[in-house]
C-alpha cells in the first residue's frame, strides 16, 4: 500500500469540487468552488473553457493549503459527460465548450444514426460525437488544419491542462464520441463522418496513470514534479465509485427527480429501445438504465417538510394496495419501452399517508422491474442496492423497496464525485 495523498477533481455544471484522501482512503480535506452559469449561443449550451481551468485552479489552491503538498502522489479528474470543445494541439480552445445538455446538434444526430450501430453509446443530439461533428463542420472548413486540432471532452482537457499533452482521454468519456468499449477502440465507421482524425489518439482505462505532471504545473502548485496524472471518468460514474460498489452484482439506485440505475455486470448489455447501455470499468462493466418515474412526481403532489410528515406515519409492511405507475406525463423508455404511458395515479384516497405510500410503493415495483429487465437482458440481478439521491433519506421508502426487490438495500455514505475520481487516483499509484 503506497503511503501519501490523491486528489480528486470534480468539475459539474455549476461548480468544482475536490478532495483529497490518503493511502487508507480517508477524506483530508475538500474544496469547491462555483462556475459561471451555462450561456446559450445560436441555440448551444455552452460555457467558457478556461473558466473550467480558472476555477480548477483556484479549488486545487484552495485544497492545497490544507494538506501537505510534498506528499501528493496523484491526481485524477472527472467532468459531464458529453461536454465537449474544440481545441488546438497545443490546448488553445477554438470553440466554446459545448455542454452535455446541450441537444442542438439534430441535424450532426440524423447523421450518426444512419451510420452509427444501435449499440454505440454516440447516438442523440445532446452526444459528444453530434457535437464534434457540428464543431468539425464550423472550424475546419475555415481553412484550419485537421492535424493541428482535437476534440476532447471536459475532463480530457482539464487533464490536457495538467500534463501539457493534449491527446488523451479514458474509456467512460470517449463513450459518447463513438468509443467501442467492447473492442476498446475507435470504430471503422467514424470515418465515414470524417472526424476520426481529430478525436484523441490515446484511450486509458479510468484509473490508468496518463504521465506525470507538466513541470511548470507542478511548480506553480509547489508540487512534486513525480506527481501522477491518472485517467478519471464521467461525473456520474465517479458518483457510483464513490458508494464503494465494486463487485459484480452490486447496484446503485439514484432516487433523485428521475428513477437511475446502475449495475456491476460481468459482461456488457446494450438495448437501445430501452436506453440501457454500457460502460466498462476495467474487466467488468457498469450497466445503466433510467425511467422517467421518481422524485419528480412525489414532489407534484407534496412539499418537502410534507413528504417527511407523511413518511413517518407510512408502514411499509402493510401494503396500500394501489397498483400505481407514476409518471408526471405519459411516455416511458425503461423498464418499459412505451412512449404512451400514460401515468397511473388514480384511485386517490382520501388519505394523504395512504396515497404517498401508493405512490413511493410504485416506484419501488418500478425498480424491481428495471431489475428483472436488467437480468432478462444479461445483467445479474443485485446482491445488494445502495441508495443515493434526496429519496435515500426516506426510511420508509427505504424499508418498501428492500421488500419489493428482495435485497438488502442500504444508503451511500458518500456519494460525492470528487471522491469517487479521488479513488482512482489512488487506484492507479496503488496498483503498481
Amino acid at each position: 500500500m503506497n503511503s501519501g495523498i490523491f486528489i480528486g477533481v470534480d468539475l459539474g455544471t455549476s461548480g468544482c469540487r475536490a478532495y483529497a484522501i490518503d493511502a487508507s482512503k480517508n477524506i483530508l480535506a475538500t474544496a469547491n468552488a462555483p462556475l459561471p452559469t451555462s450561456f446559450i449561443i445560436n441555440k448551444h449550451v455552452a460555457q467558457k473553457p478556461n473558466d473550467w481551468w480558472q476555477i480548477c485552479q483556484n479549488v486545487l489552491e484552495q485544497l492545497l493549503h490544507s494538506i501537505n503538498r510534498d506528499q501528493v502522489k496523484a491526481i485524477s479528474i472527472d467532468g459531464t459527460s458529453g461536454s465537449v470543445l474544440l481545441c488546438e494541439k497545443n490546448g488553445t480552445p477554438l470553440s466554446d465548450g459545448y455542454m452535455y445538455n446541450d441537444s442542438a446538434c439534430q441535424t450532426e444526430a440524423k447523421q450518426i444514426r444512419e451510420i452509427a450501430p444501435d449499440e454505440s453509446g454516440a447516438h442523440g443530439a445532446s452526444s459528444g460525437l453530434a457535437k464534434c461533428l457540428y464543431l468539425n463542420n464550423l472550424y475546419l472548413n475555415n481553412q484550419l488544419n485537421r492535424e493541428d486540432v482535437v476534440c476532447l471532452n471536459q475532463a480530457d482537457w482539464i487533464a490536457g491542462k495538467l500534463l501539457d499533452r493534449f491527446d488523451t482521454s479514458d474509456e467512460n468519456n470517449a463513450l459518447k464520441l463513438g468509443y467501442d468499449p467492447v473492442k476498446r477502440e475507435w470504430p471503422k465507421w467514424l470515418d465515414q463522418l470524417n472526424c476520426r482524425s481529430i478525436l484523441p489518439s490515446t484511450v486509458l482505462q479510468p484509473g490508468d496513470i496518463s504521465g506525470e505532471i507538466d513541470p511548470n504545473i507542478a511548480d506553480q502548485f509547489n508540487l512534486p514534479h513525480s506527481t501522477k496524472i491518472v485517467a478519471g471518468t464521467t461525473d456520474s460514474i465517479a458518483a457510483f465509485i464513490a458508494t464503494g460498489c465494486h463487485n459484480i452484482g452490486e447496484a446503485v439506485t439514484s432516487l433523485g427527480s428521475t428513477l437511475a440505475i446502475k449495475l456491476i455486470s460481468d459482461k456488457p448489455v446494450f438495448s437501445p429501445e430501452y436506453g440501457v447501455y454500457s460502460h466498462r470499468l476495467g474487466e467488468k462493466w457498469l450497466v445503466g438504465g433510467a425511467s422517467n418515474s421518481g422524485g419528480a412526481v412525489i414532489k407534484k403532489y407534496f412539499s418537502v417538510e410534507k413528504i417527511e410528515e407523511l413518511s413517518q406515519k407510512i408502514n411499509p409492511e402493510k401494503s396500500s394496495t394501489f397498483n400505481y405507475y407514476p409518471l408526471l406525463t405519459p411516455g416511458e423508455r425503461f423498464p418499459i419501452n412505451d412512449p404512451l404511458k400514460q401515468p397511473t395515479l388514480s384511485p386517490r384516497p382520501e388519505d394523504d399517508v395512504l396515497f404517498l405510500q401508493g405512490v413511493l410503493e410504485g416506484i419501488s415495483t418500478i425498480e424491481k422491474m428495471a431489475f428483472d429487465k436488467l437480468t432478462e437482458l444479461g445483467a445479474p440481478y443485485p446482491t445488494r442496492i445502495i441508495t443515493m439521491g434526496g429519496g435515500s433519506r426516506n426510511e420508509a421508502w427505504r424499508c418498501i423497496r428492500e421488500m419489493k426487490c428482495g435485497v438488502k438495500t442500504l444508503n451511500a455514505d458518500i456519494t460525492e464525485a470528487a471522491f469517487g475520481v479521488a479513488l482512482l487516483a489512488l487506484k492507479g499509484v496503488d496498483e503498481r
